[in-house]
This record gives structure tokens, sequence and C-alpha cells, in this order.
């Protein structure tokens, strides 16, 4: 039993509206109503909390729109670099007129890998052939840079990698780890979206020794980009999971900082290629449901935008956990997991998944 379960829990306050409720994380201070109906009210203090939590960590503060800035297109911030500053990722800078990429090229990567005994915890393992492929394993690649900056990261530690001198891996040097038992290959982090000029040269070396290629992404990177992940994946076998977080965009810039328009044009975009290859699905969607905010509204949302797509595509649940700027909620409760798998269902999905289902709890 968690220690919340035994305990009670603190209200916050909306600030907007002045609403008091467990539900509502201090970090915010709004409530998702608020968020959603009042965002001139409510997102300008949040934009401020966003600033400060980069400034912890030694990134920029919002994308760099210079005026006479050096464009990045890798991902959707479209960062413009003035002299001497860096990217939101923090990994391009412009040194004198020119684009220069402290990391996430073919020739170093800022990463950490490890194998992952299959079947792993992988969000589409319910869905994947891997979860019968015991005695092989998966090469998890886990990336330094992220294009998002989620209050709730669970993953938040990328923040302290750093580019430098013996701090990258070659893309060569990345796939010369697989070996003979090596079934899939998942990049995650962060994200792989600011590094995937070093992750696509990585795959296409691992997919010659038949390694199955599958990302887990937030879906924010350059079309193109993401039509050659894709068109490797399809090859291999593998997969593309994106995380959904919101489908409310004002909803996702409180909580990620970032907007959702790509994610969800490039989410269309991957699934034309679906009739290509319909086992083992190719794409596979995921939301985390976050108490208070990613509630059963917006999982009905999203859940109607995949089906108008493609009824069949794998839907997984995330059951949330106190982390990061966000550590004042409750975990996800078993109500709120069920009552938003029955909204996928309705919505049109056929394949609605719970995952993480451990860290249910009776809170709410």
């Amino acid at each position: 039993m968690f220690l919340e379960d035994l305990l009670g829990r603190t209200e916050a306050q909306c600030a907007v509206c002045g609403k008091t409720s467990p539900l509502i994380a201090s970090t915010l201070a709004a409530c998702v109503d608020c968020i959603r109906e009042r965002p001139a009210e409510a997102l300008p203090p949040i934009r401020q909390a966003h600033a400060e939590t980069r400034r912890e960590f030694g990134l920029p503060v919002e994308p760099p729109r210079a005026a006479d800035g050096v464009r990045c297109p890798i991902c959707v911030n479209e960062c413009v670099i003035g002299e001497g500053e860096r990217g939101f990722c923090g990994l391009r800078t412009n040194e004198n007129g020119r684009l220069v990429h402290l990391a996430g090229t073919p020739s170093g990567g800022i990463l950490s890998w490890y194998y992952d005994p299959l079947p792993t915890n992988c969000v589409a393992d319910w869905v994947c052939e891997g979860h019968d492929k015991r005695g092989y394993k998966n090469l998890a690649v886990f990336y330094g840079a992220c294009s998002f900056n989620c209050l709730f990261c669970q993953n938040w530690h990328y923040r302290q990698m750093r580019p430098g001198p013996g701090n990258t891996m070659s893309a060569r040097e990345l796939a010369d780890v697989a070996d003979a038992r090596t079934f899939c290959v998942c990049y995650f982090g962060g994200d792989p979206t600011p590094q995937m000029p070093h992750a696509l040269a990585a795959s296409r070396l691992l997919a010659r020794r038949g390694v199955r290629i599958c990302w887990e992404t937030n879906g924010s990177m350059h079309p193109k980009l993401l039509d050659q992940a894709v068109k490797l994946s399809l090859k291999t076998g593998g997969c593309v999971k994106f995380d959904l977080k919101a489908w409310d965009e004002n909803l996702h810039l409180a909580l990620t900082g970032v907007s959702n328009r790509r994610t969800l044009e490039n989410f269309a975009r991957a699934a034309t290629y679906i009739p290509q290859r319909r086992q083992p699905p190719l794409l596979v969607a995921s939301t985390l449901l976050v108490p208070g905010y990613v509630d059963v509204e917006e999982v009905r949302h999203i859940a109607a935008f995949i089906a108008s797509i493609d009824p069949t595509i794998p839907y997984s649940l995330l059951g949330f956990f106190p982390h990061f700027y966000i550590h004042d909620l409750p975990r996800t409760s078993v109500r709120h997991a069920e009552e938003a798998v029955q909204a996928a269902r309705d919505a049109g999905l056929t394949r609605v998944h719970i995952g993480n289902r451990h860290l249910l709890s009776r809170a709410y």
C-alpha cells in the first residue's frame, strides 16, 4: 500500500476561479476547466512555472526567435537561434551564423543504453510479438534531450545529460552493441525527436542485422523525419508509439509547454502507412491519465480522433505516479482508468488497454 492511501492529501487552489481540490497541481495553480476555458488567465503563470523548471537545468526558457538567427527544422519548435544561443532542446547552437549540432548527428548522440529482457514493460508489449520472445532482448536507447517540457516527466534525469567530449556515442557504435539475441531496439528518453539524425542512422545499420526498429515519442519531429522512422519500422516489423498527452491545445501547453498540433498531424500521417502492414500493429497510441487534468473528456476526444483514422489502432491508457514538478497529485484511480477505457471504446476504438495497472489507486 502506498503512503498516499494511508494519509489524506492536501488541496491546492486554482488561482483563476478560486476552487480548491486535491486534483489541482500546485505547480500549475489552475484547474483543468480554467485551463481549457480561461487560458488567457490560466496560462501566463504556468508559462512562468515552465520557465523556472528550465532555468534550473540550464536549458533555454523558450524556443529562440532571433531576428538574425539560424533556423533548426528538426522539430515543432523550429528554433531560430541567435549567435551564442542554444536551441530549446539544448543540442544546437549558432556559431558565426552557422547551425552547429552539439549532439544528435550520426557521429555523436547523447544517450545511454541497456538491454531489457523480453517481454518488457513497453507501451506496446500487449500487442507486440516481442511479448512471446523469451530469451531475447530489447536494446533500450535513452536519449538525453527532448522537444517538450513535461512537468510530470518520469524520466526527467535526461536533463542532467550534457553533450561534450567523451559524452557521445556514434550511430555505428550504438548499432555494434546489438548481438544475435537482440530482437528489437526502442528509442525513448527524453525523446528521440531532437536526435533523429542519429537514431535514423543507427536504425539503418540495425535493420541490416535483422533488428526490429521501434520508437516511443511525442511525435513532434519534422514530418520528413517521421516518414523515415515509420518506413524503418514498417520494413523491420517494429512499431511507432505516439504519446498523445492531451487533446485540448491549452491543456497540452500547460502540461508540456509545447503545442500538440504537430503531434496530431504526424499521428495522422503515420497512420497512412497502416494499410501496408496491419500485424503486428505499426502504430500504437498511449495517454498518461494525469489526475484532475487528463480526464475522461480528454480521452474521449483523443479516442475519437484515433478512431476517425482507424478504429483498430491499439490505445493504451497509462497510470500516473506523482513525479518531477507535478508531485502533489494522487496516483490515477481505478475509477478514472475504467471510465477512460469505456469512453475510448464508446468513441469507436476496438483495442484499448490499461497499462501500469499496478499503479492505480482508490484516491478519488
